[in-house]
Order: C-alpha cells, then sequence, then structure tokens
C-alpha cells in the first residue's frame, strides 16, 4: 500500500496527513479530522452535502481525492465560525429557520459564502443558480433563500 504525506491549511492551520493514493478528501476530514459538518450525501457529486471550499472555491469532497488538496487551503463549515461565534450566514440561516434536519445546511451556508464573496448583493435568481448543485429534501428552499437574503444585507468580504 502506497501512502502519501500530504499538508494543507484546515480551517486556518497548517495539518500534515498521511493519506492513500485513492483516499477521499470526505473520508480524511471526517476520519482523521473529525469534521462531521462534512456530510456523505449521495456519493455521486448530485446532492452537495459534503461541499467544503478549496482555495475560496466550493468542491464535492465525496469526488475529491484528498492528494488534490496538498498545498492548498480547506474550509469546511467547521471553519466558518470565528472568535466571535457563528459567521453572520450562519446565525442567518438559524434566524430565518433554514436548518430544519440540518444535513444539508452546511453545503449551503458553504456555497452561500463563495457566492457572497463574489456578489455581496445577489438577485433571487442568482442566489437560486447558486445553490442549485444543493439538495435540501426538509425546507422547501424558501427559509434558506431568506437566510442567503438576509446574511447578503449585512455581509463583508
Amino acid at each position: 500500500m502506497i501512502i502519501t504525506r500530504i499538508s494543507f491549511k484546515l480551517n486556518g492551520r497548517y495539518v500534515e496527513v498521511d493519506v492513500e493514493p485513492n483516499e477521499l478528501l470526505i473520508n480524511v476530514l471526517r476520519d482523521k479530522f473529525g469534521l462531521t459538518g462534512v456530510k456523505y450525501g449521495c456519493g455521486i457529486g448530485e446532492c452537495g452535502a459534503c461541499t467544503v471550499l478549496v482555495n475560496g472555491e466550493p468542491v464535492l469532497a465525496c469526488l475529491l481525492l484528498a492528494v488534490d488538496v496538498n498545498g492548498k487551503e480547506v474550509i469546511t463549515i467547521e471553519g466558518l465560525d470565528g472568535d466571535q461565534g457563528l459567521d453572520l450566514i450562519q446565525r442567518a440561516f438559524l434566524e430565518e429557520g433554514a436548518i430544519q434536519c440540518g444535513y444539508c445546511i452546511p453545503g449551503f451556508i458553504l456555497v452561500a459564502k463563495k457566492l457572497l464573496d463574489e456578489n455581496p448583493n445577489p438577485s433571487i435568481e442568482e442566489i437560486m443558480d447558486y445553490i442549485r448543485g444543493n439538495i435540501c429534501r426538509c425546507t422547501g428552499y424558501i427559509n434558506i433563500l431568506r437566510a442567503i437574503i438576509k446574511a447578503s444585507k449585512e455581509y463583508k468580504k
């Protein structure tokens, strides 16, 4: 078995970990770092529950090999909150009741962060286009849209 040591910035701190060449990022994040906010949903890149940010871009951790993040920055939902507590987007999701079961919400929040970094004042259509790769079976999306709109009103990159 070939083992490769990779190093990357994970939620603001530099880490090193040994991985197998075919090991998926989702498994490394959950099993080796205990970051269970990264959810295993479909396993085929259709639901968005495993979304993380790699160098600021939303990616599906169930499809990405861990070796591909070597030298990069990875942010999971656990890395969003800071010294002040919950991130603005996380708070908006709570305040707007956009969490229900919560399984898909980390992916939605990370996609919303990328959207607001690019466009702090998106239209409903732009939000809907941006979140189209994330599936929620509980909320019906209305509260998710409200939460992203609410966050956009206070968002500063």
